[in-house]
């Protein structure tokens, strides 16, 4: 009976195979996330065109690195999630690598040395570490018994530590705080106890002293401060924050209109094309641009998290669930900052703010989602 069953299935499997193949399947391609990345592209060029002054020098640049950050994703939703796995600990090593060449012949900017030149390409090694950590943290994971042992959580935690230190010394807090979230993200998914989550937080309680005292820069314990009482030095330390608030309150519900904020064009508000672009979106477009941005974002975080869940494998359900989770990390840290909900710590707004770098990171990391949504039928075909 079992096998008349399946003799008499297999015909519909061939002729479903004789079918023709849409551009999406067969390029691997889940077209809701790719019409809301699309969508948020625009709207973050729109926005930039608006806090660069009316100049295109930074519009075009960043119209560049999203033309190849889009071909990035559409190489990475390609590549088997197989590969991904394997590949893993040869990326991470690369990338640790990477890091290491930073501390000796980095180049440095405002106070810091995170880059790394070739040929006159200048980009930044941390960024590949948010993807190669979740990766071989997901990879370590995948290959044991879930849940995680404390000997599994150790190693796992010793391949978030690697990197965040690295990152660290450059200096760059914020980078590292985050990029070991992404690779602790894949270890909670992994089904990590309370027990331990619980214990984990009574450690980091017991080291915030000893951290404030030896493990901060003076820089560091100011923006902390600053985030407490902001209006102390408002034309020093407190001069981002409050010039950033100011700018989302005046906008006010339907905003100033598109080119005619204040804050941002008369140069009253720093850093208005990278890390506070969303203040000139505010101020521009008030309350109603404001929700229509937070809109795109949480349809981009669900689609993530339905990729996640949907996910065939254990290693491509703690990938997709790890780089999703970071990303909505990213945006809420940028906005708790600008908002002065958070200290400043720099991290731009994902694929709104100019940066090279960091959208064909992003964007990779979307392909690998597309690759781990796709894999049920890539295994069809």
């Amino acid at each position: 009976m079992a096998s008349r069953d399946y003799m008499h299935r297999l015909p519909d499997s061939h002729s479903s195979l004789s079918r023709p193949v849409s551009f999406s399947r067969r390029w691997h391609i889940d077209v809701p996330l790719l019409v809301l990345l699309i969508l948020l592209c625009g709207v973050g060029l729109t926005v930039l065109y608006s806090a660069s002054g009316g100049e295109t020098h930074y519009v075009r640049r960043q119209a560049v690195f999203l033309c190849i950050a889009f071909v990035g994703m559409l190489v990475a939703a390609n590549v088997p999630l197989d590969m991904y796995r394997r590949w893993s600990p040869w990326l991470y090593v690369a990338g640790c690598g990477m890091l290491v060449a930073v501390l000796f012949v980095g180049v440095g900017a405002k106070g810091a040395q995170r880059w790394l030149e070739i040929g006159g390409f200048r980009f930044q090694p941390s960024e590949a570490l948010k993807l190669a950590v979740p990766m071989s943290v997901a990879a370590f994971l995948h290959r044991r018994t879930l849940p995680p042992s404390f000997i599994t959580v150790l190693g796992a935690l010793a391949i978030v530590a690697i990197p965040a230190a690295l990152i660290v010394r450059q200096p760059d807090l914020g980078t590292s705080i985050l990029i070991a979230a992404s690779g602790i993200f894949a270890l909670y998914l992994a089904g990590l106890s309370w027990k331990m989550i619980g214990g984990a937080a009574v450690a980091l309680v017991a080291s915030a002293w000893p951290i404030w005292q030896w493990g901060l820069r003076d820089y560091q314990k100011q923006r902390i401060m600053t985030l407490f009482d902001p209006d102390a030095d408002r034309l020093g330390a407190g001069w981002n924050i409050f010039q950033s608030k100011a700018a989302i309150g005046s906008g006010g519900v339907y905003g100033k209109g598109y080119m005619q904020g204040t804050q941002s064009q008369l140069d009253f508000l720093p850093e208005s094309h990278t890390d506070f672009i969303i203040a000139v979106l505010s101020e521009e477009w008030g309350m109603r641009g404001a929700l229509l941005l937070l809109l795109l974002y949480v349809l981009i975080i669900a689609r993530g998290i339905y990729i996640s869940f949907m996910a065939q494998h254990v290693f491509g359900r703690l990938l997709a669930g790890s780089i999703t989770l970071t990303f909505f990390v990213y945006v809420f840290v940028n906005i708790g900052m600008v908002t002065g909900l958070l200290p400043v710590v720099g991290v731009p707004l994902p694929l709104v703010s100019h940066g090279g770098t960091s959208a064909i990171t992003l964007m990779a990391g979307f392909g690998i989602l597309m690759a781990i949504g796709t894999e049920q039928r890539r295994v069809t075909f």
